[in-house]
C-alpha cells in the first residue's frame, strides 16, 4: 500500500536543486526511501541527532542550559521559527536538508494573532459524509500554511468520540471508524497534495481532555483494533500521512509515546508504516524507552512543562554509547523522518511566504459548511423560510458572528475577534467569534422581511420580541476546547431562553453552534432545529442560505446525540474529582476502563437498547429520497452491495444512503454491537432522478480481531444488509450467509 506514497515526491512539478551525484538525496526522481537512506548514510552523529529534536517557545528555550540547547540553536530557532507557531527544527546546511516549520492546523492555520481562514470544525465537515469536501478543505489549509511558511501541519485528528463530553470532539470526526477513516484520510490527502507533511493524531485512545497528560486508559486490544485503531488504519491507508503523532496518555499502563504495542507492533510491523512517529508537545517521558519503543522525533521542547529534553545530545549520546539504544535504531529514526519529508515533497517544493487569497478560501469554507449543516428537525415544513414577514433573531451573538472552538484548533479570523473578552481570554482561549454574522446574512437573503435582533440576555425582553414576530430564530452556543471536558447541557440560561421563547411563539427555529452533542430539553416545544456545530469563516452566510432554502441541507450526524446523561457509557469523566492535569502528580493519575469496548456511539445505544435524541447518520432535507433494489454479492472476503436511490421530492438535493451490516445473532458472531456502518455515499439528485450505486465493503468491517492469532476473523452465520438514510432509519434489508474466514492482520507491505 505504500508504493505510491514512497514515489509521491517524484510526481508533479518540483522546485528542487538539480541532482548532484555527490548528493543523490536531492534527486526528486529517486524513491523517497532510497533518498532517505542515502542522506542518512552521509550524516555525522550530530547531524542525525539534529533531526530527532524540535523546539518551541523561544523565550523559554533561552533559559535552557548551554549543554542542553547550544546558543547557536537558540539563535536559529529565534531567527527562523514562524512567530507564535508550534515549533521549528534546524536545517542541516552541509547536506542541503532544510529546516522544519511546524504549524497547528486542525481546521485552519493556527498561528497566534495572524488572521487565517477557518474551515468548519472537523466534526462539522464529517457531517458532510463527503470525502471530497474534506480533501478540498485539507488542500485549502495547506495552501495557507505554505504561504505562512510552514512545511509540517499538526493535522489529521481522528480520535473517536468515545466520550461525548470530550472538549476536543470538534477537532475530530465522530464516532464511527469507517466514516472517520474516510474523512480524515481524504483531508490528509488534500494537505499532502500541496507538498506539506500532515500528521495523523493522537495515537491512540486519547479520548478525554481531563488529565489528558496522565490519565491511564485501560482497554482490550480487541476493542482497540475494532474501533479507534481501525479508524487510524483506514485513514493511514487512504491518506498516507508522513507522520503519526503519539498521544499524551497512558494506554494499558504505558505512555502513548513509548508504547511498544501501538508504535512498533501495530503501526510499524503490522501496518508496515514507513513514515515517522512524532510526539505530541509535552508527551515524552524518557530517552531509551521512548526511542526503543517507537518514538522517532521529540517535538516542541521545552513546551508544556516538560521535565527533560530526553532526545537532546546530552542524553541521547550516552544512551547510544552504553548500548541502551542501538545505533541502528537511531538510523531508523532518521531514515523514517527523511522518508516522510521526501515522500510528501516538502523538501523539494519548499514553502514560500506570500499573500493569501482569502476570498477564494472563504468560499471553500462556505461550501464545506453548506454541505455539512444538519437539519435535525423540521416540523410542519417551517423551513425553509419563505413567507415570514417578521423574524426575531435571538441570542448567540448572531449579530456579530459564529462561534469556534479553542486551544490549538482555534483559528484567529481575518479581521478581528467579533466578540472579544469572553472567558477564557488566555489559554486554551481566547473564545473566538468569527465575523460572519448570521443576522446580516439573513437580512441579505430575505430583503422583504423585517428582521430584528435581541441578544437574549434578558429572557423577558426576548419573549416580547418573539411575540411580535411571525418566526423566532434562537441561536444557542457552547464553547468547547482542548484541555477541558465539558457537559452536554448548554451553559447559562440558554435552555430557559429557548423554552420561554417557544411558549411565546409557535414558530421557533433553534440554531445550535456547538462542539459536539448537546441535550435539548426544549426539543418537543420547537418546530425546527439546525445543527451548525462550528461552521467556519463564512458560517453566518451558510446558516442563512440553509435556513432560507438557497441551499438544501444535506448534512448527517457523525455523532449520536444522547437523550440524557443516563445513556452515557460513563457517568462522569474520569479524574474530575482530583486536581487539575497541569498540577497533578502522574503517580496519582486518573484511570478509566473502557469496558464498553468497541461499542461507541450508536453501537453503544443499539447494544443497550437506548433510543438517542438523534441517531448517528440522521439528517433531513427539503426534498425526499427513497432507496430500493438492494442486493449483496460475496466473492471470497469481498462483499459488494448495490442499490438505487431516488429523489422523490420536488427540489434538487443530496442524499446520503448508508449501508449497515447486522449479524442475526451479533453476540454469537463476537460483535460489539448489533450493527456496523459498512458503506455510505453522497449523491446529488434532481427531482425524480434515480441513480444506481455500488459499494465495496472493507472485509475488516465484517470481522472481529483475534489477539492470540493477530488476525481478522469472520464468524460463519446469517447476516443482514440494512440500507437507509440514518442508523435508525433503515428501510431495506437483504439477508446473506457469510462463511467462516480468517486472515492475518499484518499488511503485505509495499
Amino acid at each position: 500500500m505504500f508504493r505510491g506514497w514512497m514515489l509521491a515526491a517524484a510526481a508533479g512539478t518540483m522546485m528542487a536543486a538539480s541532482a548532484d551525484p555527490a548528493m543523490p538525496w536531492l534527486d526528486p526522481a529517486t524513491p523517497a526511501e532510497q533518498r532517505a537512506a542515502a542522506a542518512m548514510a552521509a550524516m555525522t552523529l550530530d547531524e542525525k541527532l539534529t533531526l530527532i529534536l524540535s523546539y518551541s517557545e523561544p523565550d523559554n528555550l533561552d533559559k535552557e542550559p548551554e549543554d542542553i540547547v547550544p546558543a547557536a540553536v537558540k539563535a536559529e530557532v529565534r531567527a527562523k521559527m514562524v512567530p507564535q507557531s508550534a515549533g521549528y527544527l534546524p536545517a542541516i546546511p552541509r547536506l542541503k536538508i532544510p529546516g522544519q516549520w511546524f504549524g497547528d492546523a486542525s481546521i485552519g492555520v493556527h498561528v497566534g494573532n495572524l488572521g487565517r481562514t477557518a474551515l468548519p470544525s472537523s466534526l462539522t465537515t464529517a457531517a458532510s459524509f463527503d470525502p471530497a469536501v474534506a480533501e478540498t478543505g485539507g488542500k485549502m489549509i495547506a495552501g495557507e500554511a505554505r504561504l505562512t511558511g510552514f512545511n509540517i501541519l499538526l493535522a489529521g485528528g481522528i480520535n473517536l468520540a468515545r466520550e461525548p463530553r470530550n472538549g476536543r470532539n470538534f477537532e475530530y470526526v465522530g464516532e464511527d471508524p469507517l466514516l472517520a477513516g474516510e474523512m480524515v484520510g481524504s483531508a490528509i490527502r488534500g494537505v499532502q497534495s500541496m507538498h506539506i507533511v500532515s500528521t495523523i493524531k493522537h495515537f491512540a485512545i486519547n479520548d478525554q481532555e481531563t488529565h489528558r497528560k496522565t490519565v491511564n486508559a485501560t482497554i482490550s486490544t480487541e476493542a482497540m483494533r475494532q474501533s479507534e485503531l481501525l479508524a487510524f488504519e483506514l485513514a493511514i491507508e487512504k491518506g498516507n500521512p508522513a507522520s503519526v503523532m503519539c498521544s499524551y496518555n497512558l494506554i494499558n499502563g504505558i505512555w502513548g509515546c513509548e508504547n511498544d504495542y501501538l508504535l512498533n507492533k501495530t503501526l510499524k510491523h503490522d501496518w508496515k508504516y514507513k513514515g515517522y512517529v512524532m510526539a505530541d508537545w509535552g508527551a515524552v517521558h524518557s530517552t531509551a524507552d521512548a526511542a526503543n519503543n517507537g518514538l522517532d522525533q521529540f517535538t516542541g521542547y521545552p513546551c508544556c512543562g516538560m521535565k527533560g529534553a530526553y532526545f537532546a545530545p546530552k542524553y541521547f549520546k550516552p544512551a547510544l554509547a552504553s548500548g541502551q539504544i542501538p545505533p541502528a535504531r537511531l538510523d531508523d529514526m532518521v531514515k523514517r523522518i527523511l522518508t516522510g519529508l521526501y515522500a510528501s515533497g516538502t523538501f523539494d517544493d519548499p514553502p514560500v511566504p506570500g499573500p493569501i487569497d482569502f476570498a477564494k478560501d472563504f468560499q471553500v469554507s462556505q461550501n464545506a459548511a453548506e454541505q455539512s449543516l444538519v437539519l435535525l428537525k423540521n416540523e410542519g415544513g417551517l423551513l425553509p423560510l419563505k413567507t415570514a414577514k417578521t423574524i426575531a433573531v435571538i441570542g448567540g451573538h448572531a449579530d456579530k458572528g459564529v462561534l469556534s472552538g479553542g486551544g490549538s484548533g482555534n483559528v484567529m479570523p481575518v479581521g478581528e475577534n467579533a466578540v472579544p473578552g469572553l472567558e477564557p481570554v488566555n489559554w486554551p482561549g481566547p473564545v473566538v467569534y468569527i465575523p460572519s454574522p448570521p443576522l446580516a446574512a439573513l437580512k441579505a437573503e430575505l430583503p422583504g422581511a423585517a428582521i430584528g435582533y435581541d441578544d437574549g440576555s434578558d429572557i423577558g425582553r426576548a419573549v416580547e420580541a418573539a411575540k411580535k414576530a411571525d418566526v423566532a430564530v434562537v441561536f444557542v452556543t457552547k464553547f468547547n476546547t482542548e484541555a477541558f471536558d465539558g457537559a452536554l447541557e448548554l451553559d447559562g440560561n440558554q435552555d430557559q431562553l429557548v423554552a420561554a421563547v417557544a411558549k411565546a411563539n409557535p414558530n421557533v427555529i433553534v440554531v445550535t453552534e456547538t462542539g459536539g452533542a448537546i441535550l435539548m430539553p426544549w426539543l418537543g416545544d420547537v418546530k425546527a432545529v439546525l445543527g451548525a456545530f462550528y461552521p467556519g469563516a463564512s458560517g453566518g452566510k451558510a446558516i442563512a442560505r440553509v435556513l432560507t432554502g438557497k441551499v438544501n441541507p444535506s448534512g448527517h450526524l457523525p455523532i449520536s446525540f444522547p437523550a440524557g446523561n443516563e445513556q452515557l457509557a460513563h457517568a462522569v469523566v474520569a479524574g474530575r474529582d482530583v486536581p487539575d492535569i497541569m498540577t497533578a502528580d502522574p503517580a496519582a493519575a486518573a484511570a478509566i476502563t473502557y469496558d464498553e469496548g468497541a461499542a461507541i456511539g450508536y453501537k453503544w445505544y443499539d447494544a443497550k437498547g437506548f433510543k438517542p435524541l438523534f441517531a448517528f447518520g440522521h439528517g433531513l432535507s427539503y426534498t425526499s429520497f427513497a432507496t430500493s433494489d438492494l442486493t449483496a454479492v460475496l466473492q471470497g472476503n469481498a462483499l459488494t452491495v448495490s442499490f438505487t436511490v431516488k429523489n422523490t421530492g420536488k427540489l434538487a438535493g443530496k442524499a446520503v444512503p448508508q449501508i449497515y451490516l447486522a449479524p442475526v445473532d451479533y453476540k454469537a458472531a463476537g460483535w460489539e454491537a448489533p450493527k456496523r456502518l459498512v458503506g455510505f455515499s453522497k449523491v446529488a439528485l434532481k427531482p425524480g432522478e434515480a441513480r444506481s450505486i455500488t459499494l465495496k465493503v472493507d472485509p475488516r468491517l465484517l470481522a472481529t480481531y483475534a489477539t492470540s492469532a493477530n488476525s481478522w476473523q469472520v464468524a460463519e452465520g446469517s447476516y443482514r444488509i440494512l440500507l437507509g438514510q440514518a442508523s435508525d432509519a433503515l428501510a431495506q434489508t437483504v439477508e446473506l450467509r457469510l462463511p467462516a474466514a480468517s486472515w492475518s492482520a499484518v499488511h503485505a507491505g509495499p
